[in-house]
């Protein structure tokens, strides 16, 4: 189940809402949570809710064994419990990339028949909810959960299920067994989640049209065409997948829980490192503290520093997707951390905010080509068109078609939005006159209304739009 659909909007959410909130007492609201979030799980891949079932069965029991174990046979069940999540994860994610790969080197008459498994939605997500999880309880970080249900809670809650962010055990381990939810809380849950709609259909969807006009109708792209096309898949997919992040956080307010920001307008970045301390946070913050640390961090010598930021991003790419582009996306970012370190950040720091915001800009971008392209020879190819090799000015009829006011106009938008840092909560603080108050609010409600009407308006028009993240 989508969140920008009519099913979810108009009918799932608002009775499970009430009946929620209806609920006597935090066990019987997890209890129907935990239902709830099952039946929009299973919500057109029913099957799948076995994998996402067994994954819940796997952490809740390991994690009462790694709790009860010492010395090596706590190492040894730690490894064990981890090991199964990886493997259900490498199953189901990366099995025809490695046979695929085995059969490159292999000789023809003995390839192997890809196995074909469809990817579950989200277990890149809750797999690594498991594993933050018996990690810390390996760790003695957290006590392990002797409650099968908050733990299933805690793994399957659907605001966060099928695309993030990453929540981490500790974060909410209290609000598992008792939160606080006040009128307040949901209003302002609500209006998180409208925003984040808004983002997601009026902004991410309608500049979608130009970046599939490029990269998937258009063979060999003109210079404009291919930087018009890059630029609508850099908003496209931060807008995407910040919406989704903004609907997750603000349901879960909504429900009481408190769930961290997964974005901080990473576009304003004035490097790549600083980049990858505003986008996608959560998932920064667990490869720093499940992978970067673990391997030595930067406390050893300068190249095992180097390997582990080699590593850590290699590791990262293939979280995003079993290809080779996105091994190679992976690599591009580690080796941009890399050259930060050794030569760039000083000048960075010395250079025009401008300057250092563009740089920081162009290199992510120049990724954005390898995360999006096909297949690599589909990304060379593009790259050739970025800097002229397929003609300059020439503008095809499907992008031609695609160029409409509303969808022109939400790019600009678009633009703008991740650009500028706007403080709103600062801007409201410093509206001191009693009069104008009053009026601020009435003009925060409206535009929020205008959002959802708008928002509704064209789901109901559109047509089936996955958020980018659910492949991952």
């Amino acid at each position: 189940m989508l969140f920008p659909s009519i099913p979810f909007l108009f009918y799932f959410l608002p009775l499970f809402f009430i009946a929620y909130c209806l609920a006597p007492g935090f066990a019987a609201k997890n209890v129907f949570l935990l239902l709830a979030s099952l039946l929009f799980y299973a919500w057109g891949e029913p099957w799948f809710v076995i994998v996402l079932t067994g994954q819940i069965a796997l952490t809740y029991f390991a994690g009462l064994i790694i709790a009860a174990s010492e010395g090596a046979r706590r190492s040894y069940a730690t490894a064990v419990a981890i090991g199964l999540s990886l493997a259900i994860l490498g199953l189901f994610k990366y099995a025809d990339f490695v046979v695929g790969a085995l059969n490159v080197a292999l000789p023809v008459d003995s390839s192997f028949a890809l196995p074909g498994l469809a990817l579950p939605l989200g277990i890149s997500f809750f797999t690594f909810h498991s594993i933050s999880y018996l990690i810390d309880v390996h760790r003695r970080e957290v006590i392990a959960n002797g409650n099968p249900l908050q733990v299933a809670v805690y793994i399957a809650m659907f605001p966060q299920l099928i695309a993030g962010p990453i929540i981490r055990y500790h974060t909410i381990a209290r609000q598992l067994a008792a939160r606080r939810m006040t009128l307040g809380r949901a209003s302002a849950g609500f209006r998180i989640f409208i925003i984040g709609l808004a983002q997601k259909v009026l902004i991410a969807d309608e500049v979608a049209r130009i970046a599939e006009a490029v990269f998937d109708k258009v063979g060999q792209p003109s210079l404009f065409e291919a930087w018009l096309g890059l630029g609508a898949y850099t908003i496209q997919i931060y807008f995407d997948f910040a919406g989704y992040s903004n609907m997750a956080i603000g349901l879960g307010l909504a429900l009481g829980f408190a769930f961290p920001r997964n974005f901080r307008l990473p576009y304003t970045a004035r490097s790549v490192t600083e980049f990858w301390r505003r986008w996608h946070i959560s998932l920064s913050q667990w490869l720093r503290d499940y992978l970067y640390i673990p391997l030595g961090g930067s406390r050893r010598s300068t190249i095992e520093t180097y390997r582990n930021l080699a590593l850590v991003f290699l590791l990262c790419g293939l979280w995003h997707g079993a290809n080779w582009t996105f091994l190679i996306w992976g690599a591009h970012h580690g080796c941009f951390l890399i050259l930060e370190r050794t030569l760039l950040m000083r000048r960075l720091e010395r250079a025009p905010v401008l300057a250092a915001r563009l740089y920081a800009l162009a290199a992510v971008m120049s990724g954005w080509v390898w995360f999006r392209a096909r297949d690599v020879d589909h990304a060379l190819t593009f790259f050739a068109s970025l800097i002229g090799l397929h003609g300059w000015t020439e503008i095809s009829l499907s992008i031609h078609a695609v160029l409409a006011p509303a969808t022109l106009a939400a790019a600009a938008v678009g633009v703008v939005l991740a650009t500028m840092r706007i403080d709103i909560s600062r801007l409201r603080g410093q509206i001191a006159a009693p009069i104008a108050r009053p009026a601020f609010a009435i003009a925060d409600t409206f535009a929020i209304g205008l959002f959802l009407g708008l928002a509704v308006l064209s789901i109901a028009a559109g047509s089936y739009s996955p958020f980018l993240y659910f492949r991952f």
